[in-house]
């Protein structure tokens, strides 16, 4: 079941040693279980596909739409609800669960967040603009973003201008970030460096849709003891 993914809440940053004494630094996700709501078959739709849930949310919370569609499926209420395209439905049912077991054998993840949220900003911290001279004759704008239109042909700024305004707060995905370990008793997810997002945000985690042939911190540590027990072989 690689083609569904898990959503967690960030818990913070730590870190984790090897044996090696090298230290790397992780973030902690708490994940949470994804239970099959709806089978979606490929005679109905024309595709195959799961819609998982997940989260918990309050009955009063919710429209009565939604009350009547969890109790027709005979399952308590989902704070969201996701679907995902699979191969083949054989083996899902409704009311299975799935927890960090899908991350069994996977090495890297791809995760999907939103960024922290900057408030608004100008032009210089937003889009790293160089601002104006700081003397000879510029006056009260320093820090502006300059001219934003032309002339009267076409009359308009365009598109997608670069411009002071809202900073962060947006969707970035992060692809091939490793996982450090999983802590299936407790639920935790340790993935390798920082991932987007503030503490208690929600992290979208699948298999890295990238296949890549790197190692593992592991995978290299192996690989450095087993080269330095080679020359000592050739001595003898």
């Amino acid at each position: 079941m690689n083609e569904i993914a898990l959503i967690g809440k960030k818990i913070g940053m730590t870190r984790e040693f090897y044996k090696t004494g090298q230290l790397v630094p992780v973030t902690v996700l708490k994940m949470e279980k994804a239970r099959v709501i709806q089978v979606i078959d490929k005679e109905k739709r024309g595709y195959s596909a799961v819609q998982l849930g997940y989260g918990k949310i309050k009955n009063s919370k919710i429209t009565k739409a939604m009350k009547g569609y969890f109790a027709k499926k005979n399952t308590e209420a989902k704070k969201l609800l996701k679907e995902f395209r699979v191969d083949s439905t054989e083996i899902i049912k409704e009311g299975n669960e799935f927890g960090l077991e899908i991350f069994k054998d996977i090495k890297f993840v791809d995760t999907r967040s939103k960024t922290i949220g900057k408030g608004f900003a100008g032009a210089m911290k937003r889009h790293n603009f160089g601002g104006l001279r700081a003397s000879h004759g510029v006056s009260v704008s320093h820090r502006s973003h300059g001219s934003t239109g032309q002339r009267q042909d076409p009359g308009k700024v365009f598109k997608g201008k670069k411009m002071a305004g809202h900073m962060g707060d947006k969707l970035r995905t992060m692809q091939n970030i490793e996982i450090i370990k999983t802590d299936i008793e407790n639920e935790l997810l340790y993935l390798k460096g920082s991932i987007p997002g503030s503490k208690n945000s929600e992290i979208l985690v699948k298999k890295s849709k990238k296949n890549i042939s790197k190692l593992t911190i592991e995978e290299k540590i192996k690989a450095a003891e087993e080269a330095k027990k080679t020359p000592e072989k050739k001595k003898k």
